[in-house]
């Protein structure tokens, strides 16, 4: 925040087709089921989106839940902090996805930052549900991505089409990064997890850096390169495996 002596600008940018959103533009809300957290709303279907992202900050010792539906499934990514969930334990780069038939509670031992991601699930003939799906990132493997070993992606939601949607990370070094322009039906929710970098999108270059989020919209051009002196991560959605509704 900025003194009040001082001019106010931002990196924040809306467009049609995507946003770009600094950490420090979120004013804080709270929801009914995480009464003591601090909740950011990074994305929601008013911005054009078909999910709704958070980032939630829950105090040491407190709790939130999101209740069974048999209608939205969540994701979540722990960024800091520990806990559990349904008695497994919780520290940074513990991930899960839920079925929207279970609900599930986080309990926190320490102040702890959640990415969580919830939406619809699309149901497709002869598809089983899928199961929840818990996980750390740590032990997920870092595939080498477009033959460059200087690009990495780890998958943390399998490649199997009773799942709706991916949840990947990407890692590039320094002067690496996507190949080409990308241009597809599929939308992306993207948190920067470290590292600085140029992000492309809709013909435009901008700079990014940990903490920003980024919403794409089906066929936004867009595209990645590292810069800085470390590794640049993100994490981001993508709705995959389903017919496209007409």
């Amino acid at each position: 925040m900025r003194p009040p002596d001082q001019l106010v600008h931002s990196r924040a940018r809306v467009k049609q087709r995507y946003a770009l959103f600094p950490l420090e533009g979120y004013p804080l809300s709270r929801l009914p089921s995480w009464p003591d957290a601090e909740v950011r709303v990074l994305a929601a279907p008013a911005l054009g989106a078909n999910f709704v992202q958070y980032l939630i900050d829950l105090p040491a010792g407190k709790r939130g839940q999101f209740a069974s539906d048999g209608r939205l499934e969540t994701f979540y990514y722990v960024l800091s902090g520990s806990g559990s969930v349904r008695d497994r334990a919780l520290t940074p780069g513990s991930f899960g996805l839920v079925s929207p038939n279970d609900s599930f509670a986080f309990t926190v031992t320490d102040r702890t930052r959640l990415l969580v991601l919830r939406k619809v699930y699309e149901p497709a003939p002869n598809t089983p549900l899928f199961k929840s799906y818990h996980g750390q990132e740590s032990h997920v493997k870092a595939e080498v991505w477009a033959d460059n070993p200087a690009s990495r992606l780890q998958a943390l939601i399998p490649d199997d089409l009773q799942y709706d949607f991916a949840m990947n990370i990407f890692t590039f070094d320094p002067g690496h990064g996507l190949p080409y322009v990308e241009t597809h039906v599929m939308e992306h929710g993207l948190l920067f997890l470290q590292g600085k970098g140029l992000y492309y999108l809709d013909g435009e270059w901008m700079e990014v850096e940990k903490d920003d989020f980024i919403w794409m919209g089906p066929y936004c051009p867009q595209s990645f390169y590292a810069t800085g002196p470390t590794p640049s991560r993100y994490i981001y959605y993508k709705n995959v495996n389903r017919e496209i509704p007409l």
